[in-house]
């Protein structure tokens, strides 16, 4: 018996290759599919870790910028206390001063010599009085030049004046502490 297919074959044979185009088409397309989504999962993995250790670093950055602002605070106080530390001390050295100062003038001023006032500014000395006449105030500056305690006397203005129906003569004179005696007294 002889058998005869009837059915066009070639048409079968289309029809299977078509399916099986169809399935290996949908087979690729799903592992397309799966492979641009296990590519995109392990970018986005990587961008999450990447924002995770930027975070990290943005914290660990505010931290240190709070422990600066605190290193700087603390340098600011100790160069306020440092300031202070020096004032006290300096004063501490020239406390003594004023009273060294009125003594060491009372010593040195001749007799018909009057002061009428007194200004110190640091080291200088501004004063102003009253003498008998001009060779009292000249002995008076070579007094202040052999102190121990003061230097360097110039008389700024000198004149005539009437005081109480008393001729005197007004001076203006400049005078300078030695600190450096002051210090080595106030050491001892």
């Amino acid at each position: 018996m002889i058998r005869i297919n009837l059915l066009p074959y070639r048409e079968g044979i289309r029809n299977a290759k078509r399916q099986q185009f169809y399935g290996l088409f949908g087979l690729v397309t799903i592992l397309g599919c799966l492979i641009v989504f296990v590519v995109f999962a392990i970018i986005d993995g990587s961008l999450a870790d990447q924002d995770a250790r930027n975070d990290f670093i943005k914290e660990k950055i505010v931290a240190l910028d709070k422990q600066i602002d605190e290193i700087k605070r603390l340098r600011d106080q100790s160069a306020a206390l440092l300031a202070r530390k020096q004032i006290i001390e300096s004063l501490q050295l020239n406390r003594a001063e004023a009273v060294l100062l009125l003594s060491e003038l009372t010593k040195q001023m001749p007799d018909g010599v009057y002061l009428r006032s007194l200004k110190q500014d640091g080291t200088r000395i501004v004063m102003v009085g009253y003498a008998q006449s001009n060779a009292r105030v000249s002995t008076l500056m070579r007094n202040i030049e052999s102190s121990p305690w003061l230097e360097r006397p110039g008389l700024m203005e000198i004149k005539a004046v009437t005081v109480n129906k008393t001729r005197l003569n007004e001076f203006s004179m400049v005078a300078y502490i030695k600190r450096t005696v002051t210090k080595e007294a106030s050491k001892k």
